[in-house]
């Protein structure tokens, strides 16, 4: 018998060929998880700038220095960190299309990666485009690159509730 990669092989990893229900069709879902979910930070962007706008004119123009900010980073790694890293690891948008993450051993993410999670696929996918997504394509568990780089995976939900984990 050949000997396995402990790390890569242990039990609670998830295997493609064993567990095919849990990568099928995984990155088509990911992409109306993507679309969902700018839809919803536009909104969660416009509703900032509005309470911004407004506590402008309570404080006569100070509140207004905030726009100096960097607005759309700030509410897109909230928004990510806190719906990705919480209970049900994730988005409003991953939930929408039946996908959830976890870290390679199985436990879910928490805020501060689910944070890196975001800031690293945009960094990523501004000076890698079309490589992070052919990653994917090429991948087994369909993973991107900024996965790979952090040790995640995506998967489809209901199998992964039905094998209960």
């Amino acid at each position: 018998m050949a000997q396995r990669d402990v790390a890569y092989f242990s039990e609670d990893t998830f295997d493609p060929a064993r567990e095919p229900e849990l990568f099928a069709g995984v990155l088509s879902k990911r992409v109306l998880a993507f679309i969902v979910d700018v839809i919803l930070l536009g909104i969660f962007e416009l509703l900032a700038v509005l309470v911004v706008f407004a506590l402008g004119i309570f404080t006569f123009g100070v509140a207004w220095l905030l726009f100096a900010l960097p607005f759309f980073a700030i509410v897109a790694v909230l928004y990510v960190a806190l719906t990705m890293g919480g209970p049900k690891a994730a988005t409003p948008g991953m939930r929408l299309a039946g996908v959830t993450i976890r870290s390679t051993n199985g436990e879910r993410i928490g805020f501060f990666v689910a944070a890196a999670h975001v800031i690293l696929y945009w960094v990523l996918l501004s000076f890698l485009t079309p490589l992070v997504l052919i990653v994917g394509l090429l991948s087994n568990r369909k993973r991107l690159l900024h996965d790979m780089l952090l040790g995640t995976v995506v998967l489809n939900t209901d199998p992964l509730i039905r094998s209960r984990r």
